[in-house]
C-alpha cells in the first residue's frame, strides 16, 4: 500500500469531494489484492468480484480513500480480493461499523458488501437503520437464497417449502423481499441486478456510487454448490426475455415478446402486467425512479414472486435527501457556534444527577 494520502476539492461522487492523485491514472489491476481468490468454481461471487474491480477505476478515487467492509459469508471475503482499505468484521455488523467510519470521515468511498443471511437475519437491524438514516455508504446485498458459507441451510430470502439441511420438511417461513424491506425502511436509492448481466450490474453500481447516501443494490447471486440455478427464470436465455423487467427512469415500462407487456396500477393500488395491445395507452407506466413518495417503487417491488413471473431489475427508486453526515456535520457546527467548544466534564456531569442511600 502506498503511502496514505488525502485529495484536494475536485472530485464529486455523492457527497464527497474527491480527486485521482496526479501521477497515476489507476486501472482494475490495482484494485486486485495478492489473495488468492477462493469461492467454489462458478459462484457468481467471482463475476460480482470481477465487475466491481473494473468499475472501481470510474470512480477516480485513490485506492487510500477507498474502504470496503463486510460482515460474515461467503459474500463477506470480498474485501480481502480488492487492494483497499478494508475490514472483515462480524455477523451482520458491517452496516453498524461503515456508519461510524463514513459518519466520522466523509472524505472516504464506504463500502458494505454483505448477504442475505449476513444482512437480513442477525444483521436485520443494522441495515434497516442504516438506511433509514441515509447514511453516506453503498450496500451491496449479494442474494443467494440460502446460507452458502455453512453448508446450505435456509436462510431470509429463501422460498416458503425449501428442503435444506435445516428445513428437512420445507421451510415454514414467509421470506424477506430484500428491495421491499429497503424501500420499507425509506432507503432513497433502492436498486436490483443480475450477477451474471455485467453491463446491467456495472450500471447499476455507477448509479449507486453518484447517489449522495445510502444507496442499497440487491444483487441475484447464484450459489453452484448449495442453491444452483435459483434465479434460472431470469438469467436463461429465452426465458429471461419473458420475466424480466427492465426498468430505465423517464422510459415507458416493456417486456415480455417484442416488448408486448406493460403494467398499469389495478383498482386496490398494486400493479398488474397487462397486454399493450389490450390496454388503455395512458393507463400503462413510465417508469419514474424519482417519484418523491415510495408507494410505486414498493408497488414495483411487490410484483416479485417465488416464480419470478413478474421480476423488476435496475433502480427502483433515487430521490434526494440529506445525508446522516452532513446532519450531522451541520448539527456539531451549529453547537459550536452557540457555546463554543463544549466542556467534557460539565457533560459528564449535567444537570441530571442522582445521590443515591
Amino acid at each position: 500500500m502506498s503511502e496514505l494520502e488525502f485529495p484536494e476539492p475536485g472530485h464529486r461522487l455523492g457527497s464527497l469531494t474527491l480527486v485521482p492523485r496526479a501521477d497515476e491514472k489507476q486501472t482494475a489491476k490495482e484494485f486486485k489484492s495478492d489473495q488468492e481468490v477462493r469461492w467454489c468454481p462458478g459462484c457468481g461471487d467471482y463475476a460480482i468480484l470481477a465487475a466491481f474491480q473494473s468499475f472501481l477505476p470510474e470512480l477516480e478515487i485513490p485506492r487510500e480513500n477507498l474502504v470496503i467492509i463486510s460482515g460474515i459469508g461467503c459474500s463477506s471475503r470480498l474485501p480481502y480480493y480488492v487492494n483497499s482499505y478494508g475490514m472483515h468484521s462480524i455477523h451482520g455488523r458491517a452496516p453498524a461499523i461503515a456508519t461510524g467510519l463514513a459518519s466520522s470521515r466523509p472524505d472516504l468511498s464506504v463500502w458494505v458488501i454483505t448477504g442475505d443471511g449476513d444482512a437480513l437475519s442477525i444483521g436485520g437491524n443494522h441495515l434497516i437503520h442504516a438506511l433509514r438514516r441515509n447514511v453516506n455508504i453503498k450496500i451491496l446485498l449479494f442474494n443467494n437464497r440460502i446460507y452458502g458459507l455453512t453448508k446450505g441451510q435456509y436462510s431470509p430470502t429463501s422460498e416458503q417449502g425449501k428442503v435444506t439441511k435445516s428445513t428437512p420438511f420445507g421451510s415454514l417461513d414467509t421470506p424477506f423481499n430484500p428491495v421491499s424491506l429497503a424501500l420499507g425502511a425509506e432507503a432513497g436509492f433502492v436498486a436490483r441486478t443480475i450477477d451474471s448481466d455485467r453491463k446491467h450490474l456495472t450500471s447499476v453500481l455507477r448509479a449507486a456510487a453518484d447517489h449522495k447516501g445510502t444507496a442499497f443494490v440487491e444483487i441475484y447471486q447464484n450459489c453452484p454448490i448449495f442453491n444452483d440455478d435459483a434465479f434460472l427464470p431470469v438469467t436463461e436465455p429465452g426465458a429471461r426475455e419473458q420475466h424480466v423487467i427492465r426498468l430505465e427512469h423517464g422510459e415507458p415500462i416493456r417486456f415480455g415478446a417484442d416488448a408486448g407487456m406493460g403494467l398499469r396500477f389495478s383498482r386496490f393500488g398494486s400493479l398488474e402486467a397487462v397486454p399493450v395491445a389490450d390496454a388503455d395507452p395512458a393507463s400503462l407506466l413510465t417508469h419514474d425512479a424519482h417519484a418523491p413518495d415510495p408507494s410505486y417503487a414498493f408497488a414495483l417491488s411487490r410484483l416479485d414472486s417465488s416464480d419470478f413471473a413478474h421480476t423488476p431489475i435496475g433502480v427502483f427508486r433515487k430521490v434526494e435527501r440529506p445525508s446522516y453526515d452532513e446532519l450531522m456535520a451541520a448539527q456539531i457546527d451549529s453547537a459550536r457556534q452557540k457555546q463554543g467548544h463544549g466542556d467534557l466534564a460539565e457533560l459528564l456531569a449535567g444537570t441530571d444527577t442522582w445521590q443515591v442511600g
